[in-house]
């Protein structure tokens, strides 16, 4: 009974000359499909562009549905699962210069923008987008077989538009243009790898789906194994220094994580016995040091009134709690408290 199951749901070979139809631009329609595939490709940048800046989950979600980038990327697994490599070098060279006009496009929308209201330090759609973790992998790898199952069924192809939401494409190409227009190198790079993860992850997924399932063009000669062999190899091997930066990315993030409730609780007991409260904690890092794990400046707020405890008494708490040592910045603001009831009770 299973392998009559496995038998039924496997891949119908008369449907890969329409699946081939659908993915490369070959052919009679292939001026109209490049023609409709540059247009959407352009909306959906200016609509997640301004999306991203504007911080509207809703606004990126529409340009992510229309964004068409998924295309020219299963185009290039279901090439490499064939062995053509011609057709597998041009998916890529689609790839390539679609993520360069993205960018470039993004780029010139933004560059006129000031950075104060793009807010790269508060803008969620920015933020996260640009530190990207190994959960990012995983969604990747969930999405890629999500879509490669989806293009090899036609039946369930209209579950395209769920994959699309799913998995971040021009989002992040944007949000690298949005930071190189304003020098924002360290933001730039992390969303490109971000959408590095997405579209190795789909090529080798998406791959093992497109096998799996039967996706196969009858026998296949010695160069067409040679050259599907080598893709695969490559993809994985990328995949996996991606996951090593990815899986860097994690750490240092708990390990920011660990540092801020260190300083935090380092600091309430230093303001102990004193009018003072916290307003706020902040990790600098020097803007250099982007394989730095570690925090070399710590900014911290309070307000209150009176005299402060001894600098160097925080400085030396928090080089210990720590374990390496901090410049430290403390910044005070005067505080005033007025109580309701007393108020009244002064005004009766």
């Amino acid at each position: 009974m299973p392998s009559e199951w496995i038998t039924k749901n496997r891949f119908d070979p008369g449907y890969l000359p329409v699946m081939e139809g659908k993915l490369f631009f070959e052919g009679e329609g292939k001026i109209r499909s490049t023609t409709n595939y540059v247009i959407l490709l352009t909306l959906a940048t200016i609509i997640c562009t301004y999306g991203v800046i504007s911080g509207s989950t809703a606004t990126v979600i529409g340009g992510m549905i229309i964004a068409p980038l998924m295309t020219p990327i299963m185009a290039t697994t279901l090439a490499i699962i064939l062995g053509n490599r011609p057709r597998m070098w041009q998916s890529v060279l689609v790839v390539s210069l679609s993520v360069l006009y993205v960018i470039g496009l993004a780029i010139v929308l933004s560059i006129f923008i000031a950075p104060v209201f793009i807010g790269f330090e508060s803008n969620p759609e920015i933020i996260g987008r640009i530190s990207p973790n190994m959960l990012a992998l995983f969604i990747a790898l969930g999405s890629g077989a999500a879509g490669a199952f989806a293009v090899s069924r036609e039946d369930v192809s209209d579950t395209l538009p769920g994959v699309a939401i799913a998995i971040s494409l021009v989002p992040p190409l944007c949000v690298v243009g949005i930071a190189l227009s304003h020098a924002e190198w360290i933001g730039a790079t992390g969303a490109f790898v971000l959408f590095l993860t997405n579209f190795l992850a789909i090529v080798l997924i998406g791959g093992a789906v497109f096998w799996f399932s039967g996706v196969i063009a009858g026998e296949v000669g010695k160069d067409q194994k040679v050259a599907r062999k080598h893709a695969i190899q490559t993809a994985f091997v990328a995949i996996v220094i991606v996951g090593f930066i990815l899986g860097f990315n994690g750490y240092r993030a708990v390990e920011l994580d660990r540092d801020y409730a260190i300083t935090w609780m380092t600091v309430e007991n230093w303001l102990e016995d004193t009018p003072y409260t916290i307003t706020g904690i902040t990790i600098i890092h020097q803007p250099s040091d982007i394989l730095v794990t570690r925090p070399v400046r710590v900014a911290v707020g309070v307000a209150g009134t009176g005299p402060l405890p001894d600098l160097g008494v925080l400085a030396a708490s928090l080089e210990e709690n720590l374990g390496y040592g901090v410049s430290l910045k403390v910044r005070s603001v005067p505080e005033e408290r007025f109580l309701y009831p007393e108020l009244l009770r002064a005004a009766g």
